[in-house]
């Protein structure tokens, strides 16, 4: 047995098969419908969807799908190649360029998914006589890119500006300094501190990057994320995106200065040794952006949406902490209720997202709930209806 070879390291584990046992296990779950504000999942059993990141509701949008048949029939399935060699098309430079348009920014560059993106830009700028400093609560993909590039990781305390500074005052001068956090953070639903970040990096001579993966489409004018909603473009050097939530694709981008992003086409081994984005993927990304631009009235909806659902849950007695955006956790710290919630919820129609330790902090279990411009009222009462059913038979209100 190749576990064996590994001596334990595969078949010491069984949390997952003994969760399945338990009827307990809600990842992995099969849907066998578009991902639209509701879902048919195997079995034929319909749900209201409360875990999607597609915040504007375009994956299903017809003009989003039209023009990824149209790119599919064109360019076909894939580029079989990296952007480096043979795999760059038209359509990767129009999306490029219409990135840097819209977020103010000089120049971007492609990467096949958000998680190479971070992988690829810290490995690639940083070494190991340079530190980065990260929130606490910032995605997997900038812990990994920190490690891999070697610098020397410095962690501060969840949006704790006064530790961050006192940490920047204890580097010397003249080594590189590099801040990465989240523009909104996906498990919390909080908004990075931008101004003082932006503040405490030119004080001390340090290079500021925000992941706004989850920040772009709902905050800034036409969506252009966290940076713009401060009015801060010109303070932030590098912003990373995906196209995977309110963009209705996958892949992801770094935008930044021409100098920077010439240097990464070279250096990126995440973007030199990839494959790059099928067209309909570049086409369908492209489309979803040219509706949030015109259509401003998808983030008065989502926001709306936001505000019901937050202030029902609240109003209902759950604990949302401290999120202020489409993403809504409700804490529940004992896992088992957790997953006897998240079980009851699925059974009585409705979809969320159980995140347990590692993905969040010990004793700090949620649900994720995620809202959707192209949620209904209708909707958001009867998911309403549901939690407050569901929490009392639980005992959680």
């Amino acid at each position: 047995m190749f576990a064996e070879k590994l001596a334990g390291r595969i078949d010491g584990f069984t949390l997952a098969e003994e969760g399945r046992r338990m009827g307990l296990y809600f990842y992995f779950r099969e849907i066998v419908s578009e991902p639209g504000t509701e879902v048919v999942l195997k079995g034929g059993r319909r749900a209201l969807m409360l875990g999607s990141n597609g915040y504007m509701g375009l994956t299903g949008h017809p003009e989003v799908k039209e023009a990824a048949v149209k790119a599919l029939n064109k360019y076909g399935t894939g580029c079989s190649g990296s952007r480096f060699l043979n795999g760059t098309l038209d359509i990767h430079i129009e999306l490029e360029e219409t990135l840097s348009d819209w977020l103010g920014k000089e120049s971007s560059i492609l990467f096949s998914t958000g998680f190479q993106v971070n992988q690829g830009v810290l490995a690639t700028l940083l070494n190991r006589h340079d530190v980065v400093l990260m929130d606490a609560c910032d995605h997997a993909s900038i812990f990994e890119g920190a490690r891999l590039s070697m610098a020397k990781p410095e962690r501060f305390p969840h949006n704790d500006m006064e530790k961050l500074e006192t940490i920047l005052s204890e580097i010397p001068r003249e080594k590189v300094k590099f801040i990465v956090v989240d523009g909104v953070f996906s498990m919390e639903g909080d908004v990075c501190r931008l101004p003082g970040l932006a503040a405490l990096a030119e004080r001390y001579g340090a290079a500021l990057m925000v992941d706004d993966a989850h920040g772009l489409g709902i905050l800034g004018r036409q969506g252009a994320g966290t940076a713009d909603h401060f009015s801060l473009t010109d303070s932030v050097d590098l912003i990373m995106g995906t196209f995977s939530k309110s963009l209705a694709s996958l892949g992801g981008f770094v935008a930044g200065d021409r100098q920077t992003v010439e240097y990464l086409k070279h250096h990126a081994r995440a973007f030199i040794f990839s494959a790059s984005m099928p067209a309909s993927s570049s086409a369908a990304a492209l489309a979803a952006l040219k509706i949030i631009r015109r259509e401003p009235e998808r983030m008065g909806a989502l926001w709306r949406n936001t505000g019901m659902m937050k202030e029902g849950l609240n109003g209902l007695g759950f604990d949302t902490g401290l999120s202020e955006t489409p993403i809504i956790p409700v804490y529940i710290d004992d896992a088992y209720t957790l997953m006897m919630m998240c079980k009851r919820l699925e059974e009585e129609g409705i979809f969320v997202n159980p995140v347990l330790p590692p993905a969040v902090p010990p004793k700090n279990s949620l649900l994720r709930v995620s809202l959707m411009a192209t949620h209904t009222t209708q909707q958001i009462d009867f998911a309403l209806d549901v939690f407050e059913r569901v929490g009392k038979e639980l005992h959680l209100i």
